[in-house]
């Protein structure tokens, strides 16, 4: 829980922007709040290799390069579009290729002590879990990992998120020329596409156990 819960908060509630690795000391007196920061950091950790890395800039500047003369009368950035798609396509690769259990993420997900977690929340300055705990409970039935499984789903998703930021991202025309190239782009990473993750794994500090 720990691991996904900067990206879940950020969804379920935008102005919310807690930073408990600023204050470690408010959660060491609970093994299970240490456990939720272990997984905190990790996450942040991955984030910041990954994002600074010659995987990452090589490929979105390639996707780059190939999105934008599709989308020059759109407001839609080309380099936004190469970061997220990036993302899905590993995602994608990860159901695919590997023996990743998204059914397993879920259940973990499921079982978690809301209490724990509330009590997490609450030391962020989150008093109120009730909206946390309703996106999380939607999240976990919707198991919208699962759609990333199909290529064209991709760029599906990639639209949902853009409309956060844009009203009209993309015109059925785009949509169509975008897809074309994130399958394409996608059978180009397949046989290369572990290696960042071979990468960040000897870049990952030892995960400290607590019994």
């Amino acid at each position: 829980m720990g691991m996904v819960l900067p990206d879940l908060l950020k969804n379920a509630n935008k102005s919310w922007n807690p930073r408990p690795e600023k204050k470690e000391y408010l959660f060491v007196q609970d093994s299970l709040q240490v456990h939720i920061m272990e997984g905190w950091k990790r996450h942040l950790q991955v984030d910041r290799y990954f994002h600074s890395s010659e995987f990452f800039c090589h490929h979105t500047h390639i996707l780059r390069l190939k999105i934008a003369p599709y989308l020059e009368l759109s407001e839609v950035r080309p380099s936004f579009v190469a970061h997220i798609a990036l993302e899905l396509m590993l995602d994608n690769l990860l159901l695919t290729e590997t023996n990743m259990n998204s059914a397993q993420f879920y259940h973990c997900l499921k079982i978690a002590d809301k209490k724990v977690i509330a009590n997490f929340l609450l030391l962020n300055d989150i008093p109120d879990s009730t909206v946390f705990f309703r996106f999380l409970d939607e999240f976990i039935k919707s198991k919208y990992l699962e759609s990333y499984r199909n290529p064209k789903d991709i760029m599906y998703a990639i639209g949902k998120i853009c409309l956060r930021i844009w009203p009209d991202p993309f015109t059925e025309e785009q949509k169509l020329q975008l897809t074309l190239i994130l399958i394409s782009y996608l059978e180009d990473l397949r046989s290369s596409f572990l290696t960042i993750f071979n990468q960040i794994e000897v870049q990952l500090e030892p995960y400290k156990e607590y019994k």
